[in-house]
């Protein structure tokens, strides 16, 4: 998965009309919520087959860290 792709799915989880880009502070983005984070955990899971843990979702601080985790990084 690029990072462009990563971002829109990362867009679309969220449901949010904000522009992401990778260094993008997820503190700045108001769509960024428990809500999002268990749906990133739940994408992670089921499609990419990366099982995180809670607290490695909640130190991200920015989308490069979503997808460094997405990675398995």
């Amino acid at each position: 998965m690029t990072a462009e792709e990563f971002i829109k799915k990362l867009t679309d989880l969220m449901g949010t009309d904000a522009e992401l880009t990778l260094s993008t502070r997820l503190a700045d983005v108001e769509e960024w919520d428990s809500l999002s984070m268990v749906s990133f955990y739940s994408f992670c899971d089921s499609k990419l087959n990366r099982r995180l843990l809670p607290e490695q979702i909640k130190a991200a601080q920015t989308v490069e860290d979503l997808l460094k985790l997405a990675e398995g990084k």
